[in-house]
């Protein structure tokens, strides 16, 4: 569904103390979460220091990047997990401390623009129904990134993608609900799902919904948690009106071959959560076998392309 075109006012809302609180989770991207926090440092119409929290997790890296921010960003509140237990383990780990009347999950791999988080805030305060929300991201050549608005997998969904219909006719209502690319990525919409590289969520909907879902180690998370907050009568909504870079899978490219694996391996853990149950036991098993042989050709076509140019998802 499209919403009616929006333009935020400026200057930015009157915001109360501790009104948001934004979770930047790090595995060894010590450079882009150095640019991330610059670009939270730059932000207008919100006082970060004084009307916000910034909590930076670090799972476990060992690339420096946790002493980086304890020097070089002291108004950040440092959590350094023991391990690497994947992206919801970390984000939650400052959920759970968090005060702010919304949380933002928040890539390290993300640059902001200057009135990103204002712009956010005001959006989502003009539709109260709203649990979540994402902006526009986009990608270093300028080019949409698709995840960033999305339906969610159901097994029609899902079918439509692993067959390549929705590459094939992306304009298609029925066969491009995967990324949602029959319709105007300027307009504002209702979606099922945004991205966890930039997710604002309300404290409300976090209450009623729950933390992510520590079963994701990487990917799925995000769309389990909008889900789980459409369950519970609040929208999600895509605002095209702020454009967030995207350097993708800055972490996750380290390490291509295994996130493949996870990334095909959470779309059957979401399947196996939502939809496995009121299946059949052979539907069951032809989506895994759908699953299991497009994530076999996708570690193909990965090991056949240059090292620059692997891929670590979809």
């Amino acid at each position: 569904m499209v919403l009616a075109e929006w333009r935020a006012p400026h200057p930015g809302p009157a915001l109360r103390p501790v009104d948001l609180s934004v979770v930047v989770l790090n595995f060894n991207t010590r450079e882009q979460l150095r640019h991330c926090l610059r670009s939270l440092e730059a932000q207008t119409g919100i006082d970060l220091q004084r009307q916000a929290e910034v909590f930076v997790v670090d799972n476990a890296s060992s690339d420096g990047s946790a002493d980086m921010v304890a020097r070089e960003f002291p108004w950040v509140r440092l959590v350094r997990s023991p391990r690497n237990g994947g992206f919801a383990y970390g984000n939650n780990l400052a959920l759970r401390q968090c005060g702010g009347r919304f949380a933002l999950l928040l890539n390290p791999d993300t640059v902001l623009p200057p009135t990103a988080l204002a712009d956010m805030l005001v959006f989502v305060g003009a539709h109260p129904q709203a649990g979540a929300a994402g902006p526009k991201m986009v990608l270093p050549d300028g080019r949409l990134d698709l995840a960033c608005r999305r339906a969610f997998p159901t097994p029609s969904v899902a079918l439509y993608r692993l067959l390549g219909l929705s590459r094939l006719l992306p304009q298609s209502p029925r066969f491009g609900r995967y990324n949602l690319t029959y319709l105007d990525p300027d307009l504002p919409a209702e979606v099922d799902s945004v991205m966890g590289a930039f997710m604002l969520v309300r404290r409300e909907a976090i209450d009623q919904a729950g933390l992510l879902d520590e079963t994701f180690f990487m990917y799925g998370e995000d769309v389990d948690w909008a889900f789980r907050i459409r369950q519970h009568g609040w929208t999600v909504l895509y605002n095209p009106a702020v454009v967030v870079l995207h350097d993708k899978g800055a972490a996750s490219r380290q390490r291509s071959y295994a996130a493949l694996l996870t990334f095909y391996h959470a779309m059957w853990l979401f399947y196996r959560k939502h939809f496995a149950a009121r299946r059949s036991a052979l539907l069951n098993a032809l989506v895994a076998l759908a699953i299991a042989g497009h994530c076999g050709l996708a570690l193909v076509k990965n090991w056949l392309r240059a090292p620059h140019a692997k891929r670590v998802s979809t």
